[in-house]
Parts: structure tokens; C-alpha cells; sequence
């Protein structure tokens, strides 16, 4: 019986164990359960995306490229721009890479910086736009040929002046002026050297006794070009100055006379002549008159000997000459001869080559042209073919390209323009309540319009809110004056004797009813009663002498009453008569100012020397000025 109790709980015993083996792995199943679960919850969350920051850094990227390549568009662009915005650019790519790749929920920095960086190249890129050419290369003492190369690279105008300077050479630059408009550089003014100036004044030492080698060092080296010199016997040393007509401040062009002595005698009769060749034509002159030779000049045209130099001689170098004998002929080189190409198939460097190397002068104009692309040749002042000196000046109107209508701060200001390109337009009056009288309502182009060539614009012009003149004859002055005031209109007055009362408006220079624009002026004529009798009855006393008729003193007439007035449309007027002359342009004038300054004194002058077309305004611009209607306005006119 122990024994098998022995046995049960052996066997309860061994029956025991599993049960805590499987309860252990339970827990464990359990545990590694659990910490599948927590992996799964701790899932990393989705990234948000940001199309809108990346559309922006792609932006940005665009418009770094776009920025540096104007950089290198850009002939003006130093080195170190090109070098900073080559970093810039690759910084911007850097930036670009890592903000797209960035893997964080918020890109609002990111974001921020784009905006900052876009608008930088913006402002960078407009600011290239609008004035590519922050500066221009300074030109003096260099060939007008780089500049012309320089200009038409960067879409310049180039207005040219020759000017004389001894120390440039002729051809090169003296000076230049930039002109921008709007903070835009739009032209380049060149001072271009012709050389050294004839009318330049100097001073000239008395040279009595100077030898004849050392005068013409001088002249030469003082550019005088007006020297006369002559030889004759005397007790002086032979070759050397014994009179002198002036010293002193002299002009190179001012005329001055040498005299040389050739010894008490001329010690020879025949001369043995020296090659001339390759001279200039004041030392042939000087070394024929030093010998007593006789001589003429003739010019041709020579392709290398230097204009004004000797090309030949009719008596050869070496052969004899008579003292005072046989005419010899000189030839002087006009320079070579110039045929001209076709300008109008040339660029405006290639023209200006071209005139550098045939010594030719330019005087460049421009004018709009929508048939003519732009810095194209419009016209010259020569033809293909026509054969020209050196020195010769050859008008050129470049091209402008197609007319944009501009926009005009004031009427005076389109004037202006119109006028300088020659730009047809006319006029149209009309009543306006909102716009000053003489100010523009309208132009029959809008700003920015194509004005095609022969194309006419209409300008519309103010006269002002329109006003109906009040009857006020029979009034008197006072009176007739308020109603004038109150109907908007100005007034000037005159005196007549009448037989009306004293003081009262007997005429107005405008009928009632009238319809006038505001400010009109209104002249109106008032009574200054009866004009005195001439003689008067004598009076008779007791005695048959007769008493002297006293002379009767006259009223004195009062003093007219002088108004402000101002004056407007003045060039409209000229240009709307000038094709007829000076004399419709000057009787438009006389009535267009008698309108807007009654009484006033209007004198017109005509100016036959002034080179422009008939009837333009030389001098006076009554439009900038103030009257009244006793003023005297003068215009002169050309003739």
C-alpha cells in the first residue's frame, strides 16, 4: 500500500511540471504578442509631400539659369559678375537639390527662401532689361570706328560733332556725353577731332632775323596756314625775316606776311630745281619765291600722295630753271579719288570705317522709319557712284525702326518731338469740362501705337468749359464787368466818346449769346461822354474889340485798363500753316494771338538768315511768358 501512494504522488509530482512549462510559454507567446503589436503601432508615419514648395524651388532654378545667362549675354559684364553669378548659380542648384530631397513635414523655410531668392533674380533680370549698360567705356583718344561698334552692339544712338583738337588725332574721340531718359542710357554725344583748329589763337614772336629753315619749323609746328611770304634785296643776311606784318595774339588763319632778304643781289640766274614731291604746298611756294621762280599751281586727284602735298612738276629735279623765266606747273594731290559704294547696303560700323579710311567727315541724324529695320540706312547726301574728296561731309539719317506713339507729359513736350522727327500732325479744338483750356484731351494714337510712315496724329486740345457770352451794352462798367466775372469770361476795356452817358458799355467785341470757351476775353467799349466842341461862341463886352477865344483843355482820356492774358497753341498755329509760308504762318499767328491778348501790340519779324523752312519760330516763345493786353509781343519768323 506505501508503495503505491509512493507512486501517485510520484506521478502527481511529474504531473506537475508541465503545467508551469506551459504556463510560462504562454507568458512568452503573450510577451512576443505584444511586442508585435507595439511595431505595428509604431509604424513610421507617411511624409507629408509639398508640391507647391517644389514647383517653387524648379522655379527658382529657371530663374537662376535665365540670370546667368544674361550675364553672359551681356558685353558689359566684368569678370567678377561673371564669376558671382556662376557661385550664385550653383549654390542655387545645391539648394534646389536639397530642399527637394529634404524629407520634413515642414518646408516653411524652405518655402521663404525661394520667394527671397526668386525675387532677388527678378529684380536682377529687370534691372539687366531696362539698363543692360550700367556704364559706358570711356572712348577719348580712341577711334570713332569702336564706338560705332560698341553703340550698334548695345542699341545706342550715336550723334556725332567734329570739333579741331591739337592733341587727338583727327578721327578720334575728344569727349563723350551720355543722355538717359528714365535712368535709361538712350544716346552717346562724341566729340570727334578733325584735326587741329586753323582759327585756334596763339601767340607769334617777332622772327626778324630768323633764318628761313627755322620759320618754317615754326609755322609747321604752330599750324599756321595763312602765311604769305615774300623775297627782296636787301643789306640783311640772305634768307632771313626783315619785316613782319603782325605779332603778338594771332589766329592760325589770320593772315601774316613775311619778307626775306635774298642778299644785296641775286647770285645766280638759273636754278637747278629739287624733287618737290611728297612737299606741302607752302614750302613749294616759299622755296619758288626764295629763287625768283615763276609758277603755277594745278590739283588732281592722287591715290598716295597726302591732299595738299606736290604729286608732280613739269620741270624735272635736277633740270635748270631760269630766274624769272618759264612758267613751271606744279601739281598739288587732291587726294585719292572717292567713288562711293552703296551706303545703304552698309552697317553703321561699315559706313563709319569706311569714312575713317577715306579721310570722310559723318553727320549722322536719325529719324523713324517702319520700312527701315532699326540703325538701318534711311538716306545719304551722296550716290553710289558719285565721286567725292577727302574732308567731304556725307550726311547719313539712320533708322529708328517703326514710331511708337509716346506718352507726353504736356503739349509743349509733343511739339518738341513732333517737330525733331518731323512727325506730321494736326489739331482739333473742342469744349471740355474737365480738361484746362489749351491742355490735351486726347491724341488719335495711344501710347505705345504704331505710327506708320506719312501717318498723321490728331490732337484733340482744350478750350476750356464752354461759356455763353452775356449781352452787357447799355450796363455800365461795373456791372458789365460782375456779369463777365460770374459768366467765367475775362474782360479788357476801351474809352470812345458817345453820346450815351458817361461810364456806360456802348459795344462788345463779342455778341451776346456767343458760345467761347472759358477765359475768352471780352472787349468792351465804354462812353466817355461827349467829345468837346472845337471852338466855342466868343463872348462880346461893351467895347467893339473883340476878346481871344480861350483854347479849350480836353477831357484827358483815362488810361486803358491793362488785363492779364496768357498765350497757348502758338506752335499748333505754325504748324498747321507752315507749308504755306512765312506770311500765312504770320497772319494765323497776328489773329490767333489778338484772340487770347486783345489790345496788345503783336510785332512779327522775318529772319532771311536763319536757314530754316519759312514761317518757323526763330526766336520768342510767347507761350512762356506772361502778358497783359498792353503788352508787345515779338516773334521772328523765318523768312
Amino acid at each position: 500500500m506505501a508503495t503505491k501512494k509512493s507512486s501517485t504522488s510520484n506521478k502527481k509530482t511529474t504531473s506537475k511540471k508541465p503545467v508551469v512549462k506551459e504556463e510560462v510559454t504562454l507568458k512568452e507567446e503573450n510577451i512576443l504578442l505584444n511586442k508585435d503589436e507595439d511595431i505595428k503601432e509604431e509604424k513610421p508615419k507617411s511624409i507629408k509631400k509639398h508640391p507647391i514648395v517644389n514647383l517653387f524651388c524648379i522655379l527658382l532654378l529657371i530663374v537662376s539659369i535665365v540670370s546667368f545667362g544674361l550675364i553672359i549675354i551681356n558685353n558689359n559684364s566684368s569678370m567678377i559678375n561673371l564669376i558671382n553669378s556662376l557661385l550664385l548659380t550653383i549654390f542655387v542648384i545645391c539648394f534646389v537639390v536639397v530642399s527637394i530631397t529634404y524629407k520634413r513635414n515642414n518646408k516653411n523655410m524652405i518655402f521663404i527662401g525661394c520667394l527671397i531668392l526668386i525675387s532677388y533674380f527678378v529684380l536682377g533680370i529687370v534691372n539687366t532689361n531696362n539698363n543692360s549698360i550700367s556704364s559706358v567705356p570711356n572712348f577719348s583718344g580712341k577711334s570713332i570706328t569702336e564706338v560705332m561698334k560698341w553703340a550698334s552692339k548695345n542699341n545706342i544712338s550715336i550723334n556725332q560733332e567734329y570739333e579741331y583738337s591739337d592733341m587727338i588725332d583727327e578721327y578720334n574721340v575728344i569727349s563723350q556725353e551720355v543722355v538717359k531718359k528714365n535712368n535709361k542710357i538712350t544716346d552717346l554725344n562724341v566729340a570727334v577731332s578733325e584735326g587741329a583748329n586753323p582759327s585756334k589763337e596763339i601767340i607769334v614772336p617777332s622772327m626778324i632775323g630768323w633764318d628761313d629753315e627755322r620759320v618754317l619749323k615754326f609755322i609747321k609746328d604752330n599750324y599756321l596756314s595763312n602765311v604769305l611770304v615774300e623775297f627782296v634785296q636787301s643789306e640783311m643776311a640772305k634768307d632771313t625775316v626783315i619785316n613782319q606784318s603782325a605779332s603778338g595774339n594771332l589766329k592760325r588763319d589770320d593772315e601774316l606776311s613775311l619778307t626775306f632778304s635774298y642778299g644785296e643781289e641775286l647770285d645766280e640766274t638759273l636754278v637747278s630745281l629739287i624733287d618737290f614731291k611728297n612737299m606741302s604746298k607752302f614750302e613749294v611756294e616759299f622755296y619758288m619765291k626764295k629763287h625768283q621762280l615763276n609758277y603755277k599751281f594745278e590739283e588732281e586727284f592722287d591715290s598716295k600722295i597726302k591732299r595738299g602735298y606736290a604729286v608732280k612738276q613739269s620741270v624735272n629735279a635736277g633740270d635748270k630753271a631760269t630766274v624769272n623765266g618759264e612758267e613751271i606747273v606744279i601739281t598739288i594731290s587732291k587726294g585719292p579719288e572717292i567713288k562711293v559704294p552703296e551706303l545703304k547696303d552698309m552697317n553703321m560700323t561699315e559706313i563709319t570705317e569706311w569714312a575713317i579710311k577715306n579721310k570722310v567727315k559723318l553727320n549722322f541724324s536719325d529719324s523713324y522709319d517702319d520700312s527701315v529695320k532699326l540703325n538701318g540706312i534711311i538716306s545719304t547726301s551722296v550716290n553710289k557712284g558719285d565721286i567725292i574728296e577727302q574732308g567731304s561731309i556725307v550726311k547719313v539719317i539712320l533708322s529708328k525702326g517703326s514710331l511708337k506713339m509716346p506718352k507726353f507729359d504736356s503739349l509743349n513736350e509733343f511739339y518738341e518731338w513732333a517737330n525733331k522727327y518731323n512727325i506730321k500732325y494736326s489739331e482739333e479744338h473742342e469744349f471740355s469740362d474737365s480738361v484746362k483750356a489749351g491742355e490735351v484731351i486726347s491724341y488719335s494714337y495711344k501710347t505705345g501705337s504704331i505710327i506708320k510712315n506719312g501717318d498723321i496724329i490728331i490732337v484733340k486740345i482744350s478750350d476750356g468749359a464752354k461759356k455763353s457770352v452775356p449781352k452787357v451794352i447799355g450796363l455800365t462798367k461795373n456791372n458789365a464787368i460782375n456779369k463777365l466775372e460770374d459768366a467765367g469770361l475775362k474782360y479788357s476795356v476801351v474809352y470812345k466818346n458817345s453820346t450815351e452817358t458817361k461810364d456806360k458799355v456802348i459795344a462788345q467785341s463779342i455778341n451776346a449769346g456767343s458760345v467761347v470757351s472759358t477765359n475768352t476775353t471780352v472787349v468792351i467799349s465804354v462812353s466817355n461822354g461827349k467829345a468837346p466842341s472845337s471852338s466855342q461862341q466868343q463872348q462880346v463886352d461893351p467895347t467893339p474889340t473883340p476878346t481871344p477865344t480861350p483854347t479849350p483843355t480836353p477831357t484827358p482820356e483815362p488810361e486803358p485798363q491793362c488785363n492779364q492774358c496768357s498765350l497757348s497753341g502758338i506752335r499748333g498755329v505754325v504748324s498747321a500753316n507752315i507749308n504755306d509760308g512765312y506770311n500765312a504762318v504770320a497772319s494765323a499767328l497776328r489773329s490767333h494771338i489778338q484772340s487770347q491778348c486783345p489790345g496788345a501790340t503783336i510785332v512779327i519779324t522775318g529772319d532771311e538768315a536763319s536757314g530754316k523752312p519759312p514761317g518757323t519760330i526763330v526766336s520768342g516763345n510767347p507761350e512762356s511768358k506772361s502778358y497783359t493786353t498792353c503788352s508787345t509781343i515779338s516773334i521772328t519768323l523765318a523768312k
